[in-house]
């Protein structure tokens, strides 16, 4: 079973990926669970295949190209601070929307501890930030320079045949 959840219809954005990108492609889903915290950008977790994913769906904002996500947590204080490298999880697996088109952004956490985005002894890591798909066009150097790197971990899920796409294959062959 590739869902494993209280109501397979729980969630529609988890039942979509696990429609159109998971089951396809032999990845398995359980333990998903809400982040109520986050509930505005449809935080969650869940298993791929035992390892533990951090699920979010980035928003549309009104005054700049691309879209925003939160990737915080509660420390032991109650305070809100990123994710951090010691973290148990695998990846990070945004979901984008816009119009007729949909994609998902899958980080591994090693790529975001590259790029800053979670938290080690020597770097702060961030709470939120934002993502290009390939169908925006930024035109600031820095948003065009994430957007170059954040295009390796980008799978466009508009057309319905997902479950032949290499890159797809590729990106969740970690979660094997």
């Amino acid at each position: 079973m590739f869902l494993n959840m209280e109501s397979s219809n729980y969630n529609v954005n988890i039942r979509f990926l696990v429609d159109h990108l998971f089951h396809p492609l032999g990845v398995s889903i359980a333990d998903v669970k809400t982040m109520d915290e986050s509930v505005d950008y449809d935080a969650h977790t869940f298993r791929a295949n035992s390892h533990l994913v951090i699920f979010r769906k980035a928003k549309i904002t009104p005054k700049k190209i691309g879209q925003f996500v939160t990737i915080w947590k509660r420390n032991l204080g109650k305070i809100t601070v990123p994710y951090d490298i010691k973290d148990d999880f695998s990846c990070l697996m945004i979901l984008v929307e816009r119009e007729a088109k949909v994609g998902i952004f899958i980080f591994p956490k090693s790529i975001l501890h590259l790029h800053n985005i979670i938290s080690d002894i020597t770097s702060d890591g961030k709470r939120g930030f934002r993502v290009y798909p390939n169908w925006d066009l930024p035109t600031n150097k820095q948003a065009l320079s994430s957007q170059i790197w954040q295009s390796v971990f980008f799978i466009d899920l508009s057309s319905a045949k997902i479950y032949d796409h290499p890159k797809a294959k590729f990106l969740l062959s970690y979660l094997q």
